[in-house]
């Protein structure tokens, strides 16, 4: 009984350890937020872990170099078990090697191993630790789980987890009815509001998910319960895009998307079936939705053949660019949940095709350094030093460095492009645009692309609501509902709601 107790306690003590971050005293329900945090934090790890097995081969083949006897090079300091040790693997075309303790290799020539008989060098740092022969079983039978369900990204897999925790069928209420079609040959879910007393025609809102361009889905919980509320609420038709993500495609394919689903709903046939007033259409998301909804607004403000134009568009802690990961929320926010620094500079590293090991480069800005040419006419459209106001700035200097990484530039002239990244583009764009709803939290890292959008679109007279939340947090706007209940998850939607009643 009393092992048991001592057990218990342990136990108890291991998971508080694992739950409990240090958040501001200002954040909504930080208890709540941490355990919603470790719950993302496990499962990213649950499905790292094993894609690792399942992807060990793979791995060795990029990340080893064959070397002869005569130059094989001395570890130091050397392995605590001294060797890889090759293992069947229950997988097909698959064999699992596994180091007797767990270490990480951090560089190029601090570690050897042996592989199938034939010594191999490390060719360059590898950024994941092998497993404890102990941990075997376990992670086996994950591993073998993730290769039977096709699931070869651990974004495939994290993916996976989520949807099938969290997708709701198309089912239909009194007030809304809710189907799943395709538009344009995209995936959509559409939610039908009754109309107004007196009125015939309904207001349209296009309405795109957030996920990093990787995760979630329109048909998740969340996001069905947030387009209810929209369509039952504003007596109108809301269109959520089920666009294609990262890893099967990657930038500009999701625009390509987004592009043609909202396009196919413009056409007036299709607005006369839904009995869609055609002056009365927004488009709106978050996160990485609103980064695309903000790239498609500015796309469609170009568009001459556009016969019916967009009246809005409601932006959600937008992502809105990649050249300075080091503006003021971003070091404020930097390990804050759910969205702490390093994972949004991955999210973007994935969203180009990128190559992993630019990301502490890019973490530092030695992408947009001052030796890189191609940045520098694009630096003064995000110099936050006079886009935000000193009440955000306070003390925080910007980092901005002499000399830094060029070719991550060279191999990804997206971060670059204002499709990507709609807050570096030209001011007679910005012009163009529709009334604006931006929506930001201050304990995010995203907190001030939206401002300084908003500074940028003000400054050229563009109709600009920004709605702050001080003790929000990014994504809280879909936790409406037990058990991830958030106070300011449920007041950020009623605004949000509230501005596009008065405004669409």
């Amino acid at each position: 009984m009393r092992s048991s107790c001592v057990l218990l306690t342990a136990l108890v003590a291991l998971a508080a350890y694992y739950v409990y971050i240090p958040l501001p005293g200002s954040v909504s329900d930080p208890w709540k937020l941490m355990l919603l945090d470790a719950t993302f934090r496990g499962a990213q790890q649950v499905t790292s872990d094993a894609l690792l097995l399942a992807n060990t081969p793979d791995i060795f083949d990029h990340q080893l170099k064959a070397v002869s006897s005569v130059n094989f090079p001395v570890p130091s300091p050397p392995l605590p078990a001294g060797s890889l040790l090759p293992t069947p693997h229950p997988c097909p075309q698959a064999n699992l090697f596994v180091l007797v303790c767990v270490t990480r290799i951090t560089s190029p020539t601090d570690r050897t191993v042996l592989v199938d008989g034939a010594r191999s060098a490390v060719a360059f740092a590898l950024d994941f630790f092998f497993l404890s022969v102990e941990n075997l079983s376990e992670k086996m039978l994950r591993s073998n789980l993730i290769h039977s369900l096709g699931l070869s990204h651990h974004l495939l897999a994290l993916n996976f987890i989520i949807v099938s925790f969290g997708k709701k069928s198309a089912w239909s209420s009194a007030h809304v009815k809710v189907t799943d079609t395709d538009f344009g040959g995209v995936e959509v879910r559409v939610f039908e509001g009754s109309a107004k007393p007196g009125e015939r025609l309904k207001r349209g809102v296009v309405y795109i998910h957030g996920g990093g361009w990787a995760l979630a889905s329109a048909k998740i919980r969340y996001y069905d319960e947030l387009c209810t509320a929209m369509a039952e609420r504003l007596n109108a038709v809301i269109v959520s895009i089920e666009y294609r993500l990262v890893p099967k495609v990657y930038f500009p394919e999701q625009i390509h998307d987004v592009a043609r689903a909202t396009k196919y709903f413009l056409q007036p046939e299709v607005l006369r079936k839904y009995t869609v007033d055609p002056s009365r259409i927004g488009i709106s998301g978050d996160s990485a939705g609103g980064n695309l909804a903000a790239a498609l607004g500015q796309q469609f403000s170009q568009d001459a053949t556009l016969k019916n134009k967009l009246k809005l568009q409601a932006l959600i802690y937008p992502v809105l660019q990649a050249l300075d990961f080091n503006t003021p929320s971003y070091q404020q926010n930097v390990n804050t949940p759910i969205l702490p620094r390093y994972v949004m500079v991955k999210y973007w590293v994935d969203y180009f095709k990128g190559n992993y090991d630019f990301v502490q480069a890019m973490i530092v800005n030695n992408h947009t350094s001052l030796d890189v040419a191609e940045a520098a006419a694009l630096r003064a459209r995000l110099n936050w030093t006079s886009l935000l106001p000193a009440s955000i700035t306070k003390n925080y200097e910007p980092v901005v460095q002499a000399t830094g990484d060029a070719r991550i530039i060279r191999e990804l002239p997206q971060l670059l492009d204002a499709r990507a990244a709609p807050l570096i583009a030209d001011p007679e764009v910005l012009q163009h645009l529709p009334k604006t709803y931006i929506l930001t939290c201050e304990h995010d890292v995203l907190r001030d692309d939206g401002i300084m959008y908003a500074k940028r679109l003000e400054s050229v007279g563009v109709d600009v609501t920004l709605d702050h939340f001080d003790d929000g947090f990014h994504g809280c706007m879909i936790f409406t509902s037990w058990p991830t209940n958030f106070s300011v998850g449920i007041r950020t939607r009623n605004s949000y709601i509230k501005w596009l009643d008065q405004n669409l």
